[in-house]
């Protein structure tokens, strides 16, 4: 699969994507941190009504000091008093836990969901102003995968690991601070086998990252293999191809599932193996702490809250080393998102740009060369002139660059060298919004969105009046169908406009162009594909349309384009012949040549546009 970077993203702009990303739910944030702190807090004072019960109450240890008369003032002096008062802690600390930990959910899920939202559409539209070589490259399905589940993974990391980390990293250190004042020798025997924890856990992680990079890898050309389906579908029924598209699938699946199958692998070993150490150290503080209290040197009340506190200092340690797993899929989720979003587009508004102004219609092509890939020329020393308000046909055998010459002009790309030139100006110069503004297409692969007529004919001017969509449609020979239509101009049109004919579909697409109204327009084989009634209802739109415009009409039937005002011949990457439908015949040479090859095939001339100057 053609990578979709070229390049892997760097650190430093990781560091600051994320600073932009969270920046403006910072005050939400910095609540949930206070949050966190009376979480943290009320986790580490959780054990100490316990050892107050235990050694103060059940062993008659006298409690003194400052704590002593803030029991007896406020709960009696009588010998329940201190269990009043354990007991009344405990309520708080837990009144305190469950308000600090809502606070911080409710607060992370929150900035989370809006962080995705943000990323989401930055995502989308880096996808959007990606030029159509990059589209070429990319899977869609990988583009999808960025866009959603790539996402996904990073809001799950931020609502349920991101302030957990913290969470963890804070309650660690105060639980062994506590502990160090407790007993420091208990304590250097459980954090022994802390370097052994975190040095397994670290090696352990790059191994589960790389296997949930592959697993990404996997998802992404399974999604990609059934979109491709999706949008072929008529493809594949037509040549019943059905069961091998099954057979495909599922060994993507398979692949998928293997890949999933091998992470999980690797993170299920990774918890028992963090237990046994965890238990490890337990076992050397239970055996350590008994001889102790068993010689009469350490109180039981002083073990029982010591091994309550070294729980809770192994929990987050298994937490954090559980939290590999949802770590290391955000990262390569944010890897992912990152190179798209650092993807430098091929063709994008260059330093200076300007917005364009209203064009005439005079059309350059100065020296073009252009070629895809770097090496082969598809289009080679190429120079044209087309006047405002002519109509210039192009052109030649398939495969010789005739749509390639097209797209050059609204800049889907751009020449390796030579110029493209609007007015007199090179269209580089201007912002690639306000160049595509003033030009319009009608395309031999119609595409219509899912909405009404009325959006899909008002796409390329959403502000345009009902009043101006109707009067385009009737220009186009459209208005008749639609009103019959259940519900006229409100109609849904199926996804790419299956629920239309492709007549219908081309005239839709013709007052979508008329609706723009710009100076230059493309045509791209406009009535190719139709029945003779519906190739005249197009023709006829299609002069209506061109009047007054520059127009290219890109051709393979010549016999529509006789009455071009220019035409130009492209053969072996070159503009070999160039001229009038009359002056190209006289000469004899390669449009006469093919000119004679379709009349003779198709037995009779085609339907051809009428003079439309």
């Amino acid at each position: 699969m053609p990578q979709v970077s070229p390049r892997p993203p760097s650190k430093r702009s990781g560091v600051l994507l994320v600073g932009q990303l969270i920046r403006p739910h910072w005050k939400g944030l910095a609540l949930a941190l206070l949050a966190v702190l009376g979480e943290t807090g009320a986790d580490i004072l959780e054990p100490w009504p316990i050892k107050i019960v235990v050694d103060n109450l059940l062993q008659s240890k006298r409690l003194s000091g400052r704590w002593a008369a803030f029991v007896f003032q406020f709960f009696g002096q009588d010998t329940f008093a201190i269990l009043y008062f354990a007991l009344a802690a405990v309520l708080l600390i837990a009144v305190v836990g469950a308000v600090s930990s809502y606070t911080e959910k409710y607060l992370t899920t929150s900035a989370a969901q809006w962080v995705a939202h943000d990323l989401r559409r930055m995502t989308y539209q880096r996808i959007q102003r990606l030029s159509l070589a990059e589209h070429g490259e990319a899977r869609t399905g990988d583009l999808l995968m960025r866009v959603t589940s790539d996402i996904d993974a990073i809001q799950d990391f931020i609502t349920s690991a991101l302030l957990g980390i913290v969470i963890n990293l804070l309650t660690l250190a105060g639980m062994i601070g506590v502990m160090f004042y407790i007993n420091w020798r208990f304590t250097l025997i459980a954090l022994s086998v802390a370097p052994v924890l975190f040095l397994f856990v670290y090696f352990y992680t790059k191994r589960i990252k790389r296997a949930s990079r592959n697993v990404k890898r996997r998802e992404s050309e399974l999604l990609s293999g059934v979109a491709e389906v999706l949008t072929s579908i008529q493809v594949v029924q037509a040549f019943a191809r059905e069961d091998y598209e099954d057979r495909r699938f599922e060994w993507e699946s398979r692949q998928n599932v293997q890949a999933g199958l091998q992470a999980r692998s690797m993170k299920a070993k990774l918890s028992p193996f963090v237990d046994i150490i965890v238990a490890a150290g337990t076992c050397m503080v239970l055996g350590y702490g008994a001889r102790l209290v068993i010689a009469g040197q350490l109180t039981t009340g002083v073990l029982l809250v010591f091994l309550l506190y070294l729980g809770k200092t192994y929990k987050p340690m298994r937490d954090l080393s559980k939290m590999t797993n949802t770590v290391s899929r955000a990262a390569v989720s944010f890897e992912r998102i990152q190179e798209l979003l650092e993807m430098e587009s091929r063709v994008r508004d260059l330093p200076g740009a300007r917005k364009a102004p209203a064009f005439t219609g005079l059309i350059e092509f100065d020296h073009v060369t252009f070629s895809y890939d770097g090496v082969t020329e598809i289009l080679k020393d190429v120079s044209a002139r087309i006047e405002p308000g002519q109509v210039a046909a192009i052109v030649g055998p398939s495969g010789t660059g005739k749509t390639t010459i097209a797209g050059l002009i609204p800049r889907f790309f751009d020449p390796q060298s030579g110029h493209v030139k609007i007015d007199g100006l090179d269209v580089r110069g201007f912002t690639l919004k306000s160049l595509r503004d003033q030009v319009s297409f009608v395309l031999q692969d119609t595409l219509l969105f899912r909405g009404t007529v009325w959006e899909n004919i008002a796409y390329g001017k959403p502000d345009a009046p009902i009043e101006d969509t109707v009067h385009a449609a009737e220009l186009a020979n459209a208005h008749d169908f639609i009103v019959n239509m259940p519900e006229s101009y409100a109609t849904m049109v199926g996804e790419r406009g299956v629920t239309l004919s492709g007549g219908q579909r081309r005239r839709i697409a013709i007052a979508r162009a008329i609706v723009r109204n710009t100076p230059i327009l493309i045509l791209d084989e406009p009535t190719s594909g139709l029945d003779a009634a519906s190739e005249q209802l197009v023709t006829q739109a299609l002069e209506r349309l061109m009047k007054g415009r520059t127009s290219i009409v890109v051709a393979h039937h010549l016999s529509t384009i006789r009455n071009a005002d220019v035409i130009f011949v492209i053969q072996d990457a070159e503009i070999v012949e160039r001229g009038t439908h009359e002056a190209l015949l006289a000469k004899g040479g390669v449009y006469a040549e093919l000119y004679a090859i379709q009349a003779s095939g198709s037995g009779e001339p085609e339907q051809r546009f009428d003079q439309v100057r």
